[in-house]
């Protein structure tokens, strides 16, 4: 029996890392076209995003643009997203919380932003909920999903949730600050913490679904994404996986049926799991914590005082 045991456990452990190094997996942003920043303009990360897209060979992402974020200003660089090769989305006017506010100003936010974004080419009628929210009742989530319905969207959903808007967060409080930058160290923590969640998702998969999905990574139009989109490209290629379309991703049986659960804060796959019985605490990533990226940060000495001017 222990033999037995023994042998059952090396075929999992072969089993898990066969399919964590065999994955595919498209890449998505939120909240696009973001502001300017102390590191960035908004103009060089729209530039920087595209040129390393195109040098990773990533052809063809999907952008979730907030409607409030399209003024004048940005046009141009919602415009060159689509030159390039990619689509923009829906995510919401005014990025309204569907658990915090009532299913009218939720449908008006849909809609709003939907006046602005069919104006554009390029746009694709897919649709992610603010927060991953879906509403905090079974009725306003089902009230939700009816209006999208309705309008002819497809949900955006992710399977990879992660929190890259922190990692940025931290990021630009260090450039405030006036520290230097160890590139090196950070882009290489800022893919292994993707890396992270993805396996950690992928693994939530394979135990609830019995397979891989094609998973949708969430990550955010920021500095961060724009400096290292392409070393996590070259990474995840070297790990065996596939970056994919995010029309392929959509393809996935999993994006035929919403799970019957309130639980989708974590994504799909998450919300499967849930479906399943999973309790909530199992559901989300180490990395999905502040505190854990607060101490990985301080870790690995990304950066570092500038020295005292004499």
């Amino acid at each position: 029996m222990k033999l037995l045991a023994s042998v059952c456990a090396i075929f999992y452990c072969f089993f898990s890392v066969l399919s964590v190094s065999a994955g595919e997996i498209a890449i998505t942003f939120d909240d696009a076209p973001r502001e300017d920043t102390a590191y960035f303009s908004g103009n060089e990360r729209t530039q920087r995003l595209i040129h390393n897209l195109a040098a990773a060979g990533i052809q063809s992402t999907l952008f979730f643009v907030l409607g409030k974020n399209i003024v004048p200003q940005t046009q141009g660089r919602l415009e060159a997203y689509v030159a390039a090769g990619h689509f923009l989305a829906n995510h919401s006017f005014d990025h309204l919380s569907a658990n915090t506010v009532v299913i009218e100003d939720v449908r008006k936010d849909i809609d709003t932003a939907h006046a602005l974004l069919a104006k554009q080419n390029g746009f694709t009628a897919y649709y992610r909920p603010p927060y991953l929210h879906y509403g905090e009742t079974e009725t306003k989530r089902d009230q939700l999903l009816s209006h999208l319905k309705t309008r002819g969207y497809q949900l955006g959903y992710v399977t990879v949730d992660n929190y890259d808007w922190y990692m940025d967060s931290i990021f630009q409080k260090a450039v405030a600050s006036g520290k230097i930058i160890d590139h090196k160290a950070l882009g290489d923590l800022y893919v292994n913490l993707l890396w992270e969640s993805i396996v950690f998702y992928d693994q939530l998969a394979l135990k609830t679904l019995g397979r891989s999905p094609k998973h949708v990574l969430l990550l955010h139009e920021n500095d961060l994404a724009a400096l290292y989109v392409g070393q996590l490209q070259r990474f995840l290629k070297a790990k065996g996986w596939k970056i994919i379309t995010p029309e392929a991703a959509y393809s996935d049986a999993i994006a035929h049926k919403v799970p019957e659960v309130l639980f989708h804060k974590q994504g799909r796959v998450a919300a499967l799991a849930r479906a399943k019985g999973v309790p909530e605490p199992e559901l989300r990533s180490a990395p999905e914590s502040t505190a854990y990226l607060d101490e990985q940060f301080s870790k690995h000495h990304v950066f570092i005082d500038a020295p005292l001017a004499h």
